[in-house]
């Protein structure tokens, strides 16, 4: 009777991690590299704009009024109307911008025409600034007949940043547990007391980052606002409805526009007084949301 025949070894399967290893390196060095070369090049930029614009820094070129002269000109104008125009944008936007995201999140049904509407909101959020100016100078300064004044670049401003406060908000409410809502439900409490008591709360520091962030992008905006009336000189503090208003972006842009090198320095020294606004938004940003997140219990 012939021997039967011995098994034959499954082939074993060496993975070589080596390579792998070397490959997980070197995509990590790359991606360090990356960074590296875009910290430079804003450290470069951060370097060059405090070195032109320190020295005009003072108490003057905060409170005076821009000037033909470099050594005469101010910033007040300017500043007093960035922050009007910030203030009206946030009145208008974040009420309407908050409702939005709480029916579409708390209250519409998962249908199609509310994932579509969902869909066209987020590409909303990635439209070029410029055609919400265009849209405002259509809308706000000629079918309403608002004119070239500040109101006109805060609703511009206000749908510019309107659709980063719904997602940021429907985000925010999302990422509350379900848990929270059935247990709300449990004590009989209806919708609105559910989402008043139990998801606002709890999704309040989400919120209110993604409102700062949205004011710190429209306050750096210049593009829109051109076309619905800002401009490069304004001599006195604007009004909300009379014509004639300039922000911090447009009078960095006059300047920067000018041939002579004190005009330079004149906006090098406005960029910074941007950039702490700007430090300051984030700063209230972080503060605000370890404040709120302290008081939430999942």
């Amino acid at each position: 009777m012939a021997a039967a025949a011995p098994p034959v070894a499954a082939p074993r399967f060496v993975p070589n991690i080596g390579r792998r290893k070397l490959k997980g390196t070197a995509f990590y060095g790359l991606c360090i590299l990356a960074v590296a070369i875009l910290l430079l090049a804003i450290l470069i930029l951060l370097v060059d704009v405090f070195v032109l614009g320190v020295p005009w820094l003072n108490a003057d070129f905060i409170t005076g009024t821009p000037s033909r002269r470099p050594a005469d000109a101010g910033i007040l104008p300017a500043l007093v109307g960035s922050i009007q125009l910030v203030a009206i944008t946030c009145v208008v936007a974040f009420p309407i911008g908050l409702a939005a995201a709480i029916s579409l999140e708390e209250y519409a049904k998962d249908t199609r025409l509310n994932r579509l509407l969902r869909a066209n909101i987020s590409n909303l959020s990635g439209v070029p600034s410029i055609i919400y100016g265009i849209f405002g100078l259509a809308i706000f300064v000629r079918t309403l007949s608002l004119g070239y004044t500040l109101i006109s670049g805060a609703l511009t401003l206000a749908l510019l940043i309107l659709p980063i406060v719904i997602i940021t908000s429907m985000e925010a409410m999302r990422a509350v547990p379900g848990t929270q809502r059935e247990a709300a439900y449990a004590l009989g409490a209806t919708r609105w007391q559910v989402v008043r008591g139990a998801v606002l709360p709890s999704a309040a520091a989400g919120i209110l980052t993604g409102i700062i962030l949205a004011v710190a992008r429209a306050i750096g905006e210049a593009a829109p606002l051109i076309l619905v009336g800002a401009v490069g000189f304004v001599t006195f503090l604007p009004s909300p409805l009379e014509g004639g208003y300039t922000v911090l972006p447009i009078q960095i842009f006059d300047w920067a526009s000018r041939p002579q090198e004190d005009f330079q320095g004149l906006a090098a020294a406005t960029i910074i007084v941007l950039l702490v606004l700007l430090v300051i938004l984030d700063i209230l940003a972080v503060v605000l949301r370890i404040r709120l997140s302290r008081h939430i219990q999942w």
